[in-house]
């Protein structure tokens, strides 16, 4: 579990990090030094492992500047699961909503789907095989000879109904010839008849008192694995046919108590949550504590124990929450920090404040990531046969409009970009490919950008480009 983190330094995290997040490196260097301290931990004398807690992250900055972006990289690094969660979406228990509890079984739900994934590709060439048996079976049956049973011999000679070995390998030499057809995908066009699994267990619900999540949950797996699976007749092409019987041999040949074991260690060890919104949370503490405020602080209170470390039940088993790696997010425009309970606070002794994202930050982010929004245009067009080119000067007058509007309206950060990079190119977006045809060039100029967004810089309100 912990060979690719091996290979991972801090400065490798930086370095990949860099490729997707312009800017930001204080947050980028902490996050990678609590990437590399799981490793370092799992590794540690037996002793120390559970002494070692995470130095969870709190996270202080605008809107659009990265916080998000830079966990969710950091979990695709890590090849760890990952959830994100606003903490203004829960709710005191008690009160109707969800409850913390949730974001836990959502990690683990995640980890069951990452580990069940990397467990197919490992049968996958041998489901593979089972299903290409499995076509040739619908094909060209096999021929069996009786004589193969132990019985149907008389006076030493073979029963006289025993199939021949020609024609036994014939059927055979056809069955490989087919196979090689299958493979190569000459038959994907055939249509045959196949039957599919389906599960018999219908949705549960209650009459009553209130049940909670879990309760639910393996009430409904209960009933589900008491009602025998039934098989649906599909007529299907050979090519559809390979898709669907691939994923159903594939979960025959995985072991799924192998899978919620492995994918509860992968989850306490790796996990990482993301609480964004906290500073929604948080209550003043110079006011009266009354009203929201109540509740705001009984959220804290029901989020501490989870920090802490806590044992949760999920409906895949008991999950200890003590070495999930937690990243806590808020603008903090309203509240600040010290407004969080003292003990949430010191379950998040890391804390980094991420910059506003400047004229050429914007910059940078459209031209410099492997996701950059120029690229992504770019590989939209190129669909349709067409290409588009933007110039350095273009650039830099988009980053300039879309700063000068976040400076002049609310600041969103770089989401502001995909507004303005829209109403850049939607006209064209729309124009392919009726009015502009394949092999066809459409260049960004300076000009262009100034004439089609002349609008946003000149409206002061704005008001219908704010996200």
């Amino acid at each position: 579990m912990t060979e690719h983190l091996e290979k991972l330094t801090p400065r490798q995290i930086v370095a990949e990090l860099d490729q997707y997040i312009i800017g930001q490196h204080d947050a980028k260097r902490n996050v990678a030094i609590a990437l590399r301290n799981r490793w370092r931990r799992m590794n540690s004398p037996e002793d120390m492992q559970n002494e070692i807690i995470p130095n969870n992250i709190l996270m202080i900055g605008a809107t659009g500047v990265g916080k998000t972006e830079i966990a969710r990289r950091l979990a695709k690094i890590a090849d760890a699961p990952f959830v994100k969660v606003e903490a203004s979406k829960f709710t005191e228990v008690g009160y109707v909503g969800r409850d913390v509890e949730s974001m836990v079984r959502d990690l683990v739900e995640q980890s069951v789907g990452m580990v069940k994934a990397q467990k197919k590709e490992e049968v996958k060439i041998r489901a593979e095989q089972l299903v290409e048996d499995a076509i040739l079976d619908i094909l060209i049956p096999p021929m069996h000879s009786p004589g193969n049973s132990g019985v149907g011999f008389e006076n030493g000679n073979a029963n006289s109904n025993a199939m021949p070995d020609s024609d036994q390998e014939l059927n055979q030499r056809t069955r490989e010839r087919f196979r090689e057809k299958i493979r190569n995908g000459e038959l994907d066009d055939r249509k045959i008849e196949i039957e599919v699994q389906q599960s018999g267990g219908p949705n549960v619900g209650m009459i009553g008192g209130a049940i909670d999540d879990v309760s639910m949950m393996n009430i409904q797996e209960m009933i589900g694995n008491m009602m025998p699976s039934k098989g649906k007749k599909r007529k299907v092409t050979v090519a559809e046919a390979k898709v669907l019987l691939l994923e159903e041999e594939a979960s025959k040949l995985i072991d799924m108590d192998e899978v919620k074991s492995e994918a509860i260690q992968k989850a306490e060890n790796l996990g990482i949550i993301f609480i964004d919104e906290i500073d929604k949370v948080a209550t003043s503490r110079s006011g009266g504590g009354g009203g929201p405020d109540v509740s705001r602080e009984g959220v804290q209170r029901d989020l501490l124990p989870i920090v802490e470390g806590s044992a949760v039940n999920t409906k895949h088993g008991i999950v200890n929450t003590d070495h999930i790696l937690f990243i806590a997010a808020g603008a903090f425009h309203v509240a600040k920090p010290s407004d969080l309970i003292p003990e949430l606070q010191g379950r998040f002794p890391i804390r980094v404040e991420l910059q506003s994202l400047t004229q050429d930050d914007f910059y940078q982010i459209l031209r410099t990531p492997k996701n950059a929004l120029t690229k992504q245009y770019v590989a939209m067009m190129e669909t349709e046969g067409v290409a588009l080119e933007f110039e350095e000067d273009a650039i830099r007058e988009i980053a300039k409009i879309a700063f000068d509007v976040n400076s002049e309206v609310e600041n969103i950060g770089a989401r502001r970009l995909q507004t303005v990079m829209s109403s850049l190119l939607n006209d064209f977006m729309y124009d392919i490919p009726d009015v502009i045809g394949p092999d066809s060039l459409v260049t960004v100029t300076k000009e262009l950008v100034e004439d089609k967004l002349s609008k946003l810089v000149q409206n002061r309100d704005l008001s219908q480009f704010i996200l």
